[in-house]
């Protein structure tokens, strides 16, 4: 049994490296997903993120990597030859991992196409355990992306014209996955991620935020307790049924988030990424003192962590790790 939710004791996670970041060369894809909000493509970088930002982050990565092991976690890592197009920074994008399944997704960006591969070394051993290793279609072609999305916030960028989604649109609830439509999930995705569960049921969150992915938006900290953006959830009768119930910290303003200049991947709101290491630890920006405040309120010891680069590189500690192993 694999990871399904996301905050039993942590045992086993790759955490991502940042080795050779870079930014793609400008195509549809790239431009409708990442970019919509850009009314002049030439304010949009290319090529490798500066040093300062790949030293940094790794020098943060390795922070955070050592404090899993002092928890007892078992950390691996991608492998360190640089995506060609892309990076393998952020794990959680691109493969869930759930009860049985380790699913690399169709993932909307041509340039991460099959950027699950510098993980595989550490699925396998899985795969020959019993493990479902499934790697999705995806056909990169025009008809699947909305030219309509630019400088328009609620139209969406993907088409239903097959399956096309992010892993880290999803959120594990132990039977049941949470499924945010967006710019970087489409409806189809949900239905294909549904055919692959079985009796495990997939619902769907929608109009709530369109720009990409699911977790700077809803954080599970423990089963019963959620940490919620209230810049976009404003009540909880907006959320799946399944989390209509559970008790809320609304997250507080994580105030101005420096970043590299000229480079922004990811809102204020990445502060509030974090990673439960179990039910009453978590990882978060050393930066969030009111953050920590809120949490502690409800007996969530918080582990003050740096984070220079999250959101220059587009990743907080939930983003930059991939859960293998929780509970016994």
């Amino acid at each position: 049994m694999l990871s399904k939710n996301e905050w039993d004791t942590l045992k086993t996670v790759i955490v991502g490296v940042a080795d050779g970041a870079r930014i793609p060369k400008l195509d549809v894809s790239l431009r409708v997903v990442n970019y919509a909000d850009k009314t002049d493509e030439k304010e949009i970088p290319e090529g490798l993120y500066p040093k300062q930002v790949i030293d940094e982050a790794n020098e943060d990565l390795e922070v955070f990597c050592n404090f899993l092991r002092g928890e007892g976690v078992e950390v691996l890592r991608p492998k360190r030859t640089p995506h060609p197009n892309y990076y393998n920074y952020c794990p959680r994008d691109s493969v869930i991992v759930y009860n049985d399944m380790i699913l690399a997704t169709p993932q909307p960006l041509r340039a991460r196409y099959k950027e699950y591969l510098a993980m595989h070394e550490h699925f396998e051993p899985l795969e020959r355990l019993g493990a479902r290793y499934i790697e999705a279609p995806i056909k990169y072609n025009e008809e699947l992306y909305n030219l309509n999305c630019l400088g328009d916030k609620d139209t969406l960028a993907l088409n239903e014209t097959q399956p096309c989604f992010d892993a880290a649109n999803v959120l594990k609830v132990n039977d049941d996955l949470i499924y945010l439509v967006s710019n970087s999930g489409n409806k189809r995705g949900a239905e294909y991620l549904q055919s692959l569960v079985g009796n495990k049921r997939v619902w769907t969150l929608e109009g709530v935020y369109s720009y990409m992915h699911i977790d700077s938006t809803i954080t599970l900290l423990r089963e019963g307790l959620m940490l919620l953006n209230p810049s976009r959830i404003k009540s909880v009768d907006q959320l799946p049924k399944p989390l209509q119930s559970w008790d809320v910290v609304w997250a507080p303003d994580p105030g101005d988030i420096a970043h590299y200049p000229d480079y922004c991947n990811s809102s204020k709101w990445v502060a509030m990424n974090i990673f439960s290491v179990n039910p009453n630890l978590v990882a978060i920006p050393n930066h969030q003192h009111e953050l920590r405040k809120e949490l502690e309120k409800h007996k969530i010891e918080c582990a003050m962590l740096p984070a220079r680069q999250q959101r220059t590189l587009g990743g907080g500690f939930h983003c930059v790790t991939l859960d293998l192993f929780r509970g016994k």
